[in-house]
């Protein structure tokens, strides 16, 4: 039994790990599994701290110096980011959009259709992923995007806040 536990927890950080297929592994970061919820600290170069809900799908698209991520693709569930400032620019790519920052925390939530960004600190840029529609969102605003729909800043309530928040333990 321990050893079908082991292989199963290997199986899922290298799921995690790997994101889709056409992203890399997560190269310069360390992770670290937590519980209740059940999510994956990655620890990365240069000041990037991503914390993913267990059954997120994410890799790195791009490294810049020092193995540091610029570019991480979600292609689904939440995903918490902390981008130390100064660091250097950093985005993340969904299915839907394009969420940048040069130093924040901010959730990105990609489900059915639909990508939710929300930021806690700092401003983060988020426009479709051709460009088009962009917005700025400052602290407590957040955003969906997805397709046929305006691309519009909005002050999140303490509910629903609250609520994406807590699939990260705050």
């Amino acid at each position: 039994m321990k050893n079908f536990i082991v292989c199963a927890m290997f199986t899922l950080l290298v799921t995690f790990a790997s994101g889709s297929g056409s992203a890399q592994t997560l190269v310069g970061c360390t992770s670290t599994n937590l519980g209740d919820p059940p999510r994956v600290v990655y620890q990365c170069a240069g000041g990037v701290v991503l914390e993913a809900e267990a059954a997120a799908a994410l890799g790195v698209l791009a490294n810049g110096p020092n193995e540091r991520p610029t570019d991480v693709e979600v292609s689904s569930d939440a995903v918490l980011i902390e981008i130390a400032p100064g660091s250097g620019p950093f985005q993340i790519r969904t299915p839907h959009a394009i969420a940048a920052v040069r130093g924040t925390v901010y959730a990105v939530d990609v489900q059915d259709g639909t990508t939710s960004v929300f930021v806690s600190e700092g401003e983060v840029t988020v426009s479709r992923l051709d460009g088009s529609d962009q917005v700025l969102l400052p602290p407590g605003f957040g955003v969906d995007v997805s397709a046929g729909e305006p691309v519009v800043a909005r002050e999140w309530g303490a509910e629903r806040v609250a609520r994406l928040l807590s699939r990260f333990g705050r």
